[in-house]
Formats: structure tokens, C-alpha cells, sequence
């Protein structure tokens, strides 16, 4: 009997389709290491945290809208003026790039992943608990020490433990960018495409190496003096007690030396995303990448060894201070040379003006009138007269809501197709466009105008008999047509993460690596890594594919008619034909086939 003949799978084989994960969407989120997922939350978060700023400013601006108000009590001015300097800065425009360079970094540079993929979920939650501890210092008396929290104001002469839990929230975002930059210098070292060496780098991935060598730098240097202000405050340390041989003007060194940092670090990101947005927008390649590279790494190292320059009206030795002044000068040509640069990108290209485009050309405006105004500040005499003036106030806000607000927005609206896969909304794109933007203006120069006059910085009153009643007003309105501008970018945001209309994966045509993912890209970001050749990567993909495709095309069809059959020859006798043969050396046999090949078939 013969057996059954098995025509199937050589093996059979079990197979699972449609296997669910059982747990919560945002259970998956917050444990994941997917460095796409904690991309997300810190972007989340700092949003989230960029409307607690708006608030806080909005309430001070409110609180000095008329002369002699008394909306707000004294007191409760310096908590929301403690929390907002370090909630703008630190919860807000920081881990907004934090989040875009976790999420669009390893994509940029060909990697599957980054290299320490729990560092990165780390680096969210120090910075999440960090930002906790400092809010939950509201539900009992909150820190009254300023900004930077100077001594002798955060000493042990203040009895609050908000300063308590201010420290501890600064310390451990400190910890949070630490554990940040690790992360981002190993996987842009270790994770590089095939071909993509230093100088093809892009340069939104160049200008994260750049702030993750700088934050390794400041982070642990808050993070030495807030410990030691939390042992002098709870364990009677005696490092900044003047009596007790210590030194109140380390705190400030170090602070500063901080807090430049992170200014520096807003900058730096919005360079490069502005440079990635103005190539991309302006269909040009970079205009000297390697020269904008390069003015990034000038431009940190410079303005670190300014931080001097906020110091101006403490007892410091003049030498110090014009040192200071001749780094920060100095700083002058490798930002020239960047916005030059920039200048070269958009010339002769066809600019197309999208919402990312308008963001980042506003960010580039704001950012050069405040690094303006800082220049002129750092000239000694000149910071003597307007330093903790409105003015001084002015330039800085200048400079970090051209580069926090307005370009991190730039940064949201370019990558989020990215994220998402969706559009943001063009109309209310454009109008918080203008909203912020005149906002800023409108909140910032009357400010300026009315330090010019005298008017100190983070007071919580004036009186009426300065003149300085109308700036204040503007100001005022201003700061409300701001919060109305930042707060249509977070409802567009929110609007269109899940109805916003399908953008593809490839909507405006960039030229790196991140664009040839699957929009939003897979776990493992790309089936396949291609090795890179210039500093368009994406570009020389889209050539090639091009190309091949006109390889393979077949040839167009003939439009031309049938050919002519040819003239039909009369036949010769098979006689003659046999003579003919014989004459040309033909055999007989050749002769005797062509007769019986070519005689008639019957």
C-alpha cells in the first residue's frame, strides 16, 4: 500500500497573530525604554510644565499691571517668581529639546536604538520627580529665595523648607542631565550609520553633542552647591556662612556658573534645529556645516567663561570682570558666523513658508536681538549702569523665548508628522505664530524702556508717580497676548495628535536619516541601515532610488507600422541551381540537400 503523500509545510508551524499587549496604553509608555516613548513624555511633561510658567508669569504681570497693586502679597510674588525662573528654564525649555533629542537623535544617525536605552527612561524620571518636589513645596510654604536662590536669602536665615525642596528639585534635574548626556554621547558615538563620520553629522545631532559635553560640565557643579547648601541649611554646615569662615559669593559662582550653562543649552538646540528647518525649508544644502559645527563648540565654550558677566555688581576683582567681558565679546564671531551661515543656506533657494519655517525664522530674529542686547550688557561700565534692571531682564528674555519658545515650537511642528504622523493645524499654527511673537515684543521693549528709567528687576510693585505706569501696562497686555500664543500651540498640539490629517512619511522633504523611518517609526526604527555618503543622506536615497527605477524601465514601444515583407524572387531550376553550386564550391551533397529542402511538398 502505498503511503499518503504529505503536500503541505515541510514543518509544520505554529503561528500567533493579533497577540495584544493586555496592559494600558500608558502603562506601556511610562515603562518603556523605547527611547520613541520617553521622547514623548518628556515632550509631554515640558509642555505641560511650559503652561505652569505661563501661568506664573501672567499672575506677576497682573500683579503689576497698575501702580501700588496689591493683588498679590509681597511674599507670594517671590514664590511664584522662585518657582518661574527655574520652571521656564529648567521643567520647560530644557526637557522640551531633551525629549526631541531622545526621540529624533538615533534616527538622525541610522541607529536602531540608543546605546543605554534605561538611562534614558532614567533621565525622565529624575527630571519628573525633580519637578515634583519643587511644586509640592505649594501645598506649604514654597521657597521666597529668587531664581538662583543666592545666599545669604537661601541660608539658614530662611526657616522654609521650600528652599528645602527647591534644592532637592534642582538636584535631581541636575542628576536627570547628567544621566541625559551620558545616554546622547554614547549613542552618537557608538551609533553612528556605516559612513557617517563626524563631518556628515547633522547638525541638530552635532549641536546635542555639543550640549551633552556641556551639561556634563555644569550638572554636577548645581549639583555640588545645592548639597552644599542642604548640609549647611539641615546639618549646620558652615560652607557659605560668612561668620562661620565660609564663602557666600561660591553659591553664586557656581549657580551661575549653572544657569549659563542651561541658557547656552536653550541656544544651542534651537540652532540646530533652526539650521535643519532653514536647509530643509529652503530646498540648499547646509552652507558650511562643518564651519556651524565648529562656531557651536566656540560659541559653548566661550559663553561658559562668561558667566562673570551676571555678576557685574558684586565685589569681584576688575580683572575678573573684564575678562569676563572679553569672552562674551568674543562670542560675537562664532554666533556671526552662524547666523551668516544661515544667511548662505537661504540664499537662492525657493523658501517655502510653513508654520516650522515661520517659527524658526522668528526664533532666529528674537535670539539675535537678545545676544545684541547681552553683547552690549557685557561691556563693564555698561552692565554697571543696567544690570538687575529691566533691561538686563529684557535681553535674556529675549534671547530664551527666541530660542525655548519659538524654537522649540519650530522644532514641535517640523518633527511632529514624525511623532505622529499627523499634521499639526496651519490655522493655529499661524495664528500663535503672531500671537507669541508680537507678545514677546510687546511684553519685553516696554520693560527694557522702563529699566532704562530705573525700574529694577523682579519687583512686585511700582508706584505711580515714576512714569512708569503705561510700560507696565503694555507689558502687561503683552504677557497676555503671549500666554494666548503659546496656549494655541499647546491646543494644536493636542488637537491634532490623534485628528490631524495624515502627513505620510516624508511630508516636507528633508534630506537625514530620520525621514526615510516609517512615520511613527517602528521599535526598531529601520528594516534597513544605509550606509551614508554625504550629508544629505536621505537625498542621495531618493537619487538612487530614482535612478534605479530609470535602469529597470523598459524601453518605449515602436509607434513606427510593420516592416515591408521582402520581394518575392523567382526560383531558378533545380539544374541550374546545382551548376551555380558547383561553380562556387559547393558540394554535391550540398547541392542534392538544398534540392530536396527546397523543392515543393506535395
Amino acid at each position: 500500500m502505498t503511503p499518503p503523500i504529505y503536500t503541505g509545510a515541510a514543518r509544520p508551524e505554529v503561528v500567533v497573530e493579533d497577540l495584544g499587549d493586555e496592559r494600558a496604553g500608558w502603562v506601556r509608555t511610562a515603562t518603556s525604554a523605547d527611547h520613541k516613548a520617553v521622547g514623548r513624555m518628556f515632550i509631554a511633561t515640558a509642555l505641560t510644565f511650559g503652561a505652569a510658567a505661563l501661568t506664573l508669569l501672567v499672575m506677576m504681570r497682573i500683579q503689576l499691571i497698575v501702580p501700588d497693586a496689591t493683588i498679590i502679597r509681597p511674599e507670594i510674588f517671590d514664590r511664584l517668581l522662585s518657582a518661574y525662573g527655574i520652571t521656564g528654564l529648567l521643567f520647560f525649555a530644557i526637557p522640551l529639546f531633551m525629549g526631541l533629542i531622545t526621540y529624533v537623535v538615533p534616527l538622525q544617525i541610522g541607529a536602531r536604538g540608543p546605546a543605554l536605552p534605561r538611562l534614558g527612561s532614567l533621565s525622565y524620571w529624575l527630571y519628573l520627580m525633580g519637578a515634583i518636589f519643587v511644586y509640592a513645596s505649594f501645598m506649604y510654604s514654597p521657597s521666597e529665595a529668587g531664581t538662583i536662590a543666592v545666599t545669604p536669602l537661601s541660608e539658614v536665615s530662611s526657616p522654609s523648607h521650600g528652599v528645602d525642596a527647591w534644592a532637592v528639585g534642582v538636584g535631581l534635574m541636575c542628576l536627570s542631565l547628567i544621566v541625559f548626556a551620558v545616554n546622547t554621547l554614547t549613542t552618537i558615538r557608538l551609533g553612528r550609520a556605516p559612513g557617517m563620520v563626524w563631518r556628515r553629522v547633522p547638525l541638530f545631532s552635532f549641536a546635542s553633542t555639543v550640549i551633552s559635553w556641556l551639561l556634563l560640565v555644569i550638572g554636577p557643579v548645581m549639583l555640588a552647591a545645592v548639597s552644599m547648601l542642604l548640609i549647611d541649611r539641615n546639618f549646620d554646615g558652615i560652607f557659605y556662612d560668612s561668620g562661620e569662615g565660609g564663602a557666600p559669593m561660591l553659591y553664586q559662582h557656581l549657580a551661575w556658573i549653572f544657569f549659563t550653562g542651561a541658557y547656552l543649552t536653550v541656544l544651542l538646540a534651537a540652532f540646530g534645529v533652526i539650521s535643519e528647518i532653514f536647509s530643509t525649508f529652503s530646498r540648499q544644502p547646509q552652507f558650511a556645516q562643518r564651519a556651524t559645527a565648529g562656531s557651536m563648540v566656540a560659541f559653548a565654550v566661550l559663553g561658559l567663561l562668561a558667566w562673570m558677566q551676571n555678576m557685574y555688581s558684586e565685589p569681584i576683582p576688575i580683572g575678573f570682570l573684564y575678562f569676563a567681558m572679553l569672552m562674551a565679546v568674543a562670542m560675537v564671531v562664532p554666533a556671526g558666523l552662524i547666523f551668516f551661515n544661515w544667511i548662505g543656506t537661504l540664499r537662492g533657494g525657493s523658501v517655502q513658508s510653513k508654520p516650522p519655517m515661520r517659527f524658526a525664522l522668528g526664533a532666529a530674529v528674537l535670539i539675535a536681538i537678545g545676544l545684541a542686547g547681552e553683547w552690549a550688557g557685557s561691556v563693564v561700565p555698561v552692565g554697571w549702569q543696567i544690570g538687575q534692571t529691566g533691561v538686563a531682564w529684557g535681553d535674556t528674555h529675549f534671547a530664551l523665548i527666541g530660542g525655548g519658545v519659538l524654537g522649540g515650537f519650530a522644532a514641535l511642528y517640523y518633527w511632529f508628522p514624525k511623532i505622529t504622523g499627523r499634521y499639526m493645524g496651519t490655522t493655529l499654527a499661524g495664528a500663535s505664530f503672531w500671537a507669541t511673537t508680537l507678545g514677546a515684543v510687546v511684553m519685553i521693549v516696554p520693560v527694557q524702556l522702563a529699566g532704562l528709567e530705573g525700574m529694577p528687576v523682579d519687583v512686585y510693585k511700582f508706584f505711580g508717580d515714576t512714569g512708569m505706569s503705561a510700560y507696565n501696562l503694555i507689558a502687561s497686555l503683552g504677557a497676555i497676548l503671549f500666554a494666548i500664543g503659546v496656549i494655541l500651540t499647546l491646543v494644536n498640539a493636542a488637537a491634532s495628535y490623534n485628528g490631524g490629517s495624515e502627513a505620510g512619511h516624508d511630508p516636507w522633504g528633508g534630506s537625514t536619516l530620520e525621514w526615510f523611518a516609517l512615520s511613527p517609526p517602528p521599535p526598531h526604527n529601520f528594516d534597513l541601515v544605509p550606509d551614508v555618503r554625504s550629508n544629505e543622506a536621505y537625498r542621495d536615497i531618493r537619487e538612487a532610488v530614482v535612478a534605479r527605477a530609470t535602469e529597470l524601465e523598459l524601453p518605449p514601444a515602436s509607434t513606427a507600422g510593420p516592416e515591408p515583407e521582402p520581394a518575392a524572387v523567382a526560383a531558378e531550376p533545380a539544374a541550374a541551381q546545382a551548376e551555380q553550386g558547383a561553380e562556387d564550391g559547393s558540394s554535391e551533397d550540398d547541392a542534392d540537400e538544398g534540392e530536396a529542402g527546397d523543392g515543393p511538398v506535395a
